[in-house]
């Protein structure tokens, strides 16, 4: 009895390995996957806090739940299943869609730039007392939410091409786990950076001679954070954008480009050996940019040509 209780114990033990070494696995298999996304993760940061712009202190960080909670929604209700079951049945339909995400990425990036060239930026002009109205926060939830569902599908597709090779239930696990981590990176880090400027005015009101000075320091500091964010995210837009459309092209066989741009960034990395790594890294980064700034070029003169857009 005791020899079968022994035996019982050690094949329990050895069950417990292997869970604990596919979770392992899982986990960093989520890692990788959460890794190739972070250029629409940065860009994720930068565009959410100007959903919560107008409204009053007490709103900004239930507000921010809220859209949090509707980004989970998002990637785990309705961009989960469907990614998985393309994956599963026509899994030659995950690169053409990423390549149309990739392509509203560089639209949105080079739109971007053209509203910083043109400045044609849109000005708000509600009043007070319509930012802080109840119809208004759901108008500006709704929104975000909208918005978060583009860039979330992204981040899905391009953490699924990470891991296509895995059973499809460890596909799912390991998606399931890079939303519930990015979804709580991105929005813990925009409650942080919308927060940021009261807990600087309240260290400004402080009796500390040296608190005062982090306070107005912080006060004065996040307008440049935001626009610094801003810069970023478009910048991380037309980067990724370009990328996926130039690995798209390979994987379909019109490999020029993407042969051009590692042969370039090869070039560049021998010619400074002390920083190779880095300058090829850049190299890329910038060529996928460039890229990207094309095709988001186009794009933007072909929408701004409809006439919905001459309406305007």
């Amino acid at each position: 009895m005791s020899g079968g209780l022994v035996a019982l114990l050690d094949d329990v033990a050895a069950i417990a390995k292997v869970a604990a070494s596919s979770l392992d696995d899982i986990a960093a298999a989520a890692g990788k996957a959460g890794t190739k996304a972070i250029g629409i993760v940065v860009d994720d940061t930068a565009v959410t806090p100007r959903y919560v712009v107008g409204f009053t202190p007490d709103r900004e960080l239930p507000i921010i739940w809220r859209i949090a909670k509707g980004s989970l929604r998002n990637k785990i209700v309705f961009i989960l299943p469907a990614a998985l079951l393309l994956s599963q049945f026509v899994p030659w339909a995950m690169t053409p869609l990423l390549m149309v995400g990739g392509a509203y990425l560089c639209y949105e990036g080079a739109e971007k730039l053209y509203e910083a060239v043109t400045g044609h930026q849109e000005v708000p002009e509600e009043s007070a007392a319509k930012l802080s109205s109840t119809s208004h926060e759901e108008t500006m939830v709704a929104g975000a939410i909208r918005t978060d569902f583009i860039l979330s599908a992204e981040i899905m597709a391009i953490s699924l091409a990470e891991v296509a090779d895995q059973p499809l239930l460890s596909r799912a696990l390991i998606l399931v786990l890079v939303a519930v981590l990015i979804t709580a990176l991105v929005y813990g880090l925009v409650g942080i950076i919308v927060k940021t400027d009261d807990f600087g005015l309240r260290l400004a009101k402080s009796g500390s001679g040296a608190a005062r000075s982090i306070g107005r320091g912080l006060v004065k500091g996040m307008p440049v954070v935001m626009a610094a964010l801003s810069v970023i995210g478009t910048a991380a837009m037309l980067w990724v954008g370009g990328h996926i459309i130039i690995d798209g092209l390979n994987k379909f066989g019109f490999s020029a480009p993407a042969h051009f741009l590692h042969d370039l960034a090869l070039a560049a990395g021998h010619a400074l050996p002390a920083v190779e790594a880095v300058v090829e890294w850049l190299v890329e980064t910038l060529g996928s940019a460039l890229v990207g700034v094309v095709v988001g070029a186009i794009i933007v003169a072909i929408m701004h040509l409809l006439p919905s857009k001459k309406k305007h």
